[in-house]
């Protein structure tokens, strides 16, 4: 498989995402897994309802506020800024240098711009680029946002591999054209069985090999 450009999801894919609403959660809720559980279920309804037209961007922060309102009954400091502080996964940062050394970078996320800085920063992620659905005030899986990552690249479709622990991601990528790899992760969304891609990574060191 020749590719240019290896483009990431980060939230769940290079961070835990579970893990840092889990930290938000705890100690405030009887049942932390079923707090969790609301949390995500409220921002990927709204995702739904931006990307169908019917209520207008906001940023995700935004979002990660109403979700703390509904499922705690309260606003906590931390839940504005809970993606910015998320963790790594453990092989992470190595998976993300030892591709840069022969290969195109890039983060794609739901995440804004500044959000993406600080997750950087925090988690120690380094990508030669970050692109978020800010720009085209949506979010995955809208299809301009996969279509904003190949022209912002500028390379052929067929040569950008998406890499993402989430089928959903992956099928709208797909669709635009990408190379797709399915990357195991705790609490994935795992493929069906008619989804298509072009691989299906148990870890980060087969996604190392697969491009050598």
């Amino acid at each position: 498989m020749t590719v240019d450009t290896v483009v990431f999801d980060v939230l769940g894919t290079l961070v835990d995402q579970v893990g840092g609403l889990r930290e938000v959660v705890a100690g405030r809720v009887p049942d932390v897994e079923v707090a969790v559980a609301r949390w995500q279920e409220h921002v990927a309804a709204e995702h739904r309802r931006v990307v169908a037209g019917e209520r207008p961007y906001v940023p995700a922060d935004v979002l990660d506020r109403e979700a703390a309102r509904e499922v705690l009954g309260e606003d906590p400091p931390a839940a504005a800024a809970v993606t910015g502080r998320l963790h790594a996964w453990p092989d992470a940062a190595t998976l993300l240098d030892e591709l840069a050394a022969s290969h195109e970078v890039v983060a794609l996320s739901n995440a804004d711009h500044t959000t993406l800085l600080r997750l950087s920063a925090h988690a120690g992620l380094r990508w030669h680029a970050a692109i978020s659905t800010e720009a085209v005030r949506s979010y995955k899986p809208d299809p301009a946002v996969y279509r904003l990552a190949i022209e912002r690249v500028s390379r052929p479709p067929g040569r950008v591999l998406m890499v993402a622990a989430h089928a959903w991601d992956l099928r709208a990528a797909r669709a635009a054209g990408m190379r797709t790899a399915f990357l195991d992760r705790p609490g994935a969304d795992a493929p069906a069985p008619d989804d298509r891609f072009d691989h299906h990574l148990a870890g980060a060191d087969e996604l190392v090999a697969l491009l050598g």
